[in-house]
């Protein structure tokens, strides 16, 4: 995934993060194969990496885009936003998510367990039909709240088939295996949060230039010593992405989402969730390309490059 990028101006900090975390991180992105990258720190540092080169590349080709509103990102793509909100650097951010994918993946060895997608079903039937099955002995647990027809269930392989029938029993469409090796945003990952505890005690956080709206409460919070926690909180927690897009689009006024990362994951569910703000996905160079831009209002006109008045959030997508 890294191969349209390489060789780029912000192709450097793919060899920045090899330094900084010991690992072959252009291997990564260029010749990994899929056995590779089914390791969860493989994964989640060569995305993270190649979020910050598109990163870089963006805010080349769309000024505004140095200075967001509001940045988010879907479980390791926190990690991004918070780079892009200036709360976290790049070397501190590579570093922690070097330690959160080297700490889930010991977890996921004592631990093992998986997830699934729900489609077609309200959070709270999905919810509904976990519970069920924790009463009856199970683990399994709702980890990702996408938007208001998507749910991640996740949990030890045995329960999630249990909680998946349930599921359907109560009128999903559609059921989709997540090929992962671990039950990721849950507390059988509890091991995986006191592992990272240290390496998020000892990062940088600063204020920042914009908020990050935080995956365990979507709410908005500037850089304060509370990330370390919430980090920590959102390995054993669910994702509250649908909520987290409505807080961005509805109280902090976002009229664009801007996907940085591989793949428009991200932008479809937008789509669902809030359909009246405008969409961009950039994963390929040949997506640097100028934004639309309506007139700005007076109230935008203080915040936002008049060059691309409509860049209002950036969003980043997640590996796990």
């Amino acid at each position: 995934m890294g191969r349209p990028w390489a060789g780029r101006p912000g192709w450097f900090l793919a060899e920045r993060a090899a330094e900084v975390s010991g690992r072959d991180v252009v291997e990564l992105l260029l010749h990994a194969d899929e056995e590779a990258l089914r390791r969860t720190d493989n994964a989640q540092l060569a995305t993270f990496v190649l979020e910050m080169v598109i990163l870089h590349e963006v805010r080349h080709a769309l000024p505004a885009a140095r200075r967001p509103v509001v940045c988010a990102g879907h479980s390791l793509g926190e990690y991004a936003a918070l780079v892009a909100a200036g709360v976290v650097g790049f070397d501190d951010g590579v570093r922690l998510v070097a330690a959160r994918g080297e700490a889930m993946r010991t977890a996921c060895a004592t631990e093992p367990g998986t997830m699934a997608v729900v489609l077609g079903l309200s959070p709270e039937l999905v919810e509904q039909a976990a519970v069920g099955v924790r009463d009856d002995g199970g683990r399994v647990w709702v980890a990702n709240l996408n938007s208001p027809q998507q749910s991640v269930i996740s949990g030890e392989s045995g329960s999630v088939a249990r909680c998946a029938g349930a599921a359907q029993a109560l009128g999903a469409l559609r059921i989709v295996s997540i090929p992962v090796g671990g039950a990721f945003h849950t507390p059988l990952m509890r091991p995986a949060a006191h592992a990272f505890a240290r390496a998020a005690l000892s990062a940088e956080f600063r204020p920042g230039h914009a908020p990050v709206v935080a995956n365990v409460d979507a709410r908005p919070h500037r850089g304060t010593d509370a990330w370390p926690h919430r980090l920590g909180q959102q390995i054993t927690g669910p994702v509250r992405w649908a909520e987290s897009v409505r807080t961005m689009a509805d109280e902090l006024y976002c009229d664009m989402f801007v996907e940085i990362g591989p793949g428009r994951t991200l932008t479809g569910l937008a789509r669902k969730i809030t359909p009246q703000v405008s969409r961009l996905t950039i994963s390929e160079p040949g997506q640097l390309v100028a934004v639309p831009a309506p007139a700005p209002s007076a109230a935008d006109s203080s915040t936002v490059d008049a060059a691309t008045p409509s860049l209002r959030t950036s969003s980043v997508r997640s590996a796990a």
